[in-house]
């Protein structure tokens, strides 16, 4: 089947479709451009005119514009209307010399207006001119076509991918006994660089990490889920939380010093990527309330206690691919009722219109403000304060927190 898309290979190749009541017009015209070796399809009448587009679609029109039955005025509206027809340039060539003549061609969309008698070296440059703009309009038609295909084909794509790095995050149906734990994470892009989880590890312990992997888009988002792989439950093969697969002896779990020094070894800094992580990772046993964790660089955690006052806990440490020293563990005391967030730059980070940072004062304030809610209400509280903050539900970084709580004692059934 012919296509209805015109097809401009060089100038002297193109189809011309010359339009004119008057037979020696049409003798004329068609005779001078066949000497320049275009396709020419000389038609009397307007009404022919439509058909012979409509069959075979030309590179260009030359039109008339007094003729019996349909002007050239009515060929040009009834082609501009037509979605396949619109494009093709249309050349006036008339005896009218009125500058309301000229005016109206061209707003009904003519691009070019030549009076008779004219000149063929004047009419030859026009013509060649306007099928030089037609070649580069349709080229950049399927410029555009193939880039919107490929756009399609990158939104599928990242949507997939974004699918994929939504099952490192922390199920909505989780629970843990004795542990009360919510979680927001909005990336800035399709795809993030944070990552974070909360990982049952048996024996009424679990690992807790939040990740930032320096940079956003794919590659980013590459480097996050490759890292959280690893940090996954113990019972996937990939997983370094633990040093064998029995789950009945807690002396195998990985210490969090242990598991930054694997990452370490796996995730050098190089050249090439310019990519490095930060983190907090750590083994909260909830009978016990006592969190020992490890720090690469990352903020926080900011430790709110059920009566007294919120506070950071400065924790040093070099980020993932950048240590040359082993990694120190810390340790944190929870009691019931007392909470503790992990939390990606992001939130303290966000910008106002102002080029002022949230920072850690009014993150610090908010939470304490939110204290008397539930977890899960205060962590979305806090993520819209910070939207409102920034002035858009898009943040220039991704944001990412992580909060548990130690369940009173009347709560701790099954601990």
């Amino acid at each position: 089947m012919k296509s209805t898309t015109p097809q401009i290979n060089s100038q002297h190749s193109a189809s011309i479709l010359v339009v004119d009541d008057t037979a020696a017009n049409l003798q004329v015209l068609a005779g001078m451009l066949k000497e320049r070796k275009y396709k020419v399809r000389p038609v009397p009448s307007g009404k022919l005119a439509l058909l012979a587009a409509r069959r075979d679609p030309p590179d260009l029109i030359l039109l008339d514009i007094n003729m019996p039955e349909m002007n050239g005025y009515e060929v040009c509206e009834e082609l501009k209307a037509d979605e396949i027809l619109k494009g093709i340039p249309i050349i006036f060539i008339s005896a009218l010399t009125e500058p309301l003549d000229k005016v109206k061609a061209f707003a009904i969309g003519g691009v070019d207006y030549i009076t008779k008698p004219f000149h063929m070296e004047e009419l030859h440059a026009r013509v060649e001119a306007h099928l030089k703009i037609r070649r580069l309009q349709i080229e950049l038609e399927k410029l555009n076509a193939q880039l919107e295909q490929a756009n399609t084909r990158m939104s599928f794509d990242l949507q997939a991918a974004a699918k994929i790095q939504k099952t490192f995050l922390p199920g909505v149906t989780a629970n843990i006994p004795g542990l009360a734990f919510a979680w927001g994470y909005r990336p800035c892009d399709e795809l993030g660089g944070d990552g974070l989880n909360i990982v049952p590890l048996g024996d009424g312990k679990v690992g807790l990490y939040i990740l930032d992997v320096c940079g956003h888009g794919v590659s980013a988002a590459l480097l996050s889920v490759s890292i959280s792989r690893l940090l996954s439950s113990p019972s996937e093969p990939s997983s370094i939380l633990r040093r064998n697969r029995n789950p009945a002896d807690p002396t195998v779990i990985t210490p969090p010093a242990e598991v930054a020094s694997r990452l370490n070894e796996l995730f050098p800094f190089g050249t090439a990527t310019l990519q490095y992580a930060t983190l907090v990772y750590g083994i909260l046993d909830v009978k016990s309330g006592d969190f020992v964790y490890v720090s690469a660089a990352h903020p926080g955690p900011l430790y709110v206690p059920a009566r007294g006052a919120a506070k950071f806990v400065v924790s040093p440490g070099f980020p993932i691919g950048l240590a040359e020293e082993a990694y120190r563990q810390e340790h944190i005391h929870l009691s019931p009722g007392d909470r503790l967030y992990l939390y990606s730059d992001g939130l303290t980070d966000a910008m106002s219109a102002e080029r002022m940072p949230f920072g850690n004062d009014l993150l610090l304030s908010n939470l304490e403000r939110e204290r008397t809610k539930p977890l899960e209400l205060g962590v979305a509280a806090l993520l819209n304060e910070i939207a409102k903050w920034h002035g858009s539900e898009r943040s220039q970084d991704d944001m990412s927190i992580l909060a548990i709580e130690i369940a009173a004692a009347s709560d701790r059934c099954g601990v």
